[in-house]
């Protein structure tokens, strides 16, 4: 089953979340599968039905002071129907004070409590972003992606086609690549993919006669990026004479990664054709489109209205003739 080992958070320096382990450190090996937090209001008047043990658990300062109003005996009931869940985690925000009890009952029952400084605000907003970004659908894909006029470009293509090659005549063209031959694709949101470069051979490139180089080290770092998101799929293939090329811009074909549709183009490559303007002039095309500018439209829109004038035109003149 896929998920974030606990112990991950104990282990974070990128997010900041600030724990510190109170109780549970056997159950440091539990897993998060989902990327919503759980506040655990309801829980602490003792109706756990719907409590997710695979979600998060956070305490703040709302539940801690309904909590303080139980007496002894209810307290203990509580913590014991709460710990008998076998919760993946639980937070307490404020640095709270966490009763012994709680602590002892994590403790048998293997649950890791942690405590932060943080304000049940913050934290929730900094541990979402971790749990969106480790728990995120992932999908590994053969291509290249760049920064092109600050639009995700997805190269696609058979294996030497020239991909590579177009991708580092860009970054000659002050464009960044984000990652070589094999794109790491997250699924962010339920329309927003996120691409990377593999950790082992992320700013290296390949190039065919050349060998393995180092795009960082060669250009500097404003020759690369990170991460990107994904906003046009552009697919390299090798020219047809029998094959039929969209050549007025009216054919929209999508690219499904993740279940989100890309807009994708097909670029036939020849010798001839320059492929590095071409991607240029696809990447601002692409932004005009985002900005309500479609030149297609806009062409199919004016030859219809000279059709229709030419059409009026030749209505009057032969109604003038007879």
């Amino acid at each position: 089953m896929s998920g974030l080992v606990v112990q991950e958070l104990e282990q974070d320096r990128d997010y900041h979340l600030g724990l510190t382990l109170m109780a549970g450190r056997k159950g440091l090996k539990k897993k998060i599968t989902h990327p919503q937090v759980q506040k655990m209001g309801l829980a602490m008047t003792g109706y756990t039905r719907f409590i997710n043990p695979e979600r998060l658990q956070v305490i703040g300062n709302t539940e801690a002071a309904y909590f303080r109003t139980l007496t002894p005996e209810l307290q203990e009931k509580v913590i014991r129907q709460i710990c008998a869940i076998g919760l993946s985690c639980v937070v307490v925000t404020r640095n709270l004070e966490i009763p012994e009890i709680f602590l002892q009952e994590a403790d048998e029952k293997e649950i890791p409590v942690f405590r932060t400084s943080l304000s049940s605000t913050d934290f929730i907003d900094r541990i979402t972003k971790l749990l969106e970004d480790k728990l995120a659908s992932t999908q590994s894909l053969h291509g290249v992606l760049m920064d092109v006029f600050g639009v995700g470009v997805l190269l696609l293509g058979k294996s030497g086609i020239g991909k590579s090659e177009c991708a580092l005549d860009l970054i000659l063209r002050g464009h960044r690549l984000v990652a070589d031959d094999m794109v790491s694709i997250q699924k962010r949101s339920p329309n927003v993919l996120v691409g990377s470069g593999f950790e082992v051979i992320r700013h290296h490139m390949e190039i065919r006669g050349l060998g393995i180089i180092n795009i960082r080290s060669l250009f500097g770092v404003e020759a690369i990026r990170e991460r990107k998101k994904v906003e046009l799929v552009l697919e390299l293939v090798e020219w047809d004479n029998q094959q039929e090329y969209d050549r007025l811009g009216f054919e929209e074909e999508k690219y499904t990664i993740l279940g989100v549709d890309l807009p994708m183009l097909r670029i036939p490559v020849t010798p001839a054709r320059n492929l590095t303007t071409i991607i240029e002039v696809a990447a601002r095309n692409h932004l005009l489109k985002k900005m309500g500018y479609d030149s297609a439209l806009e062409f199919e829109k004016k030859l219809l209205h000279q059709m229709a004038e030419k059409g009026e035109h030749k209505l009057e003149v032969e109604g003038e003739v007879e």
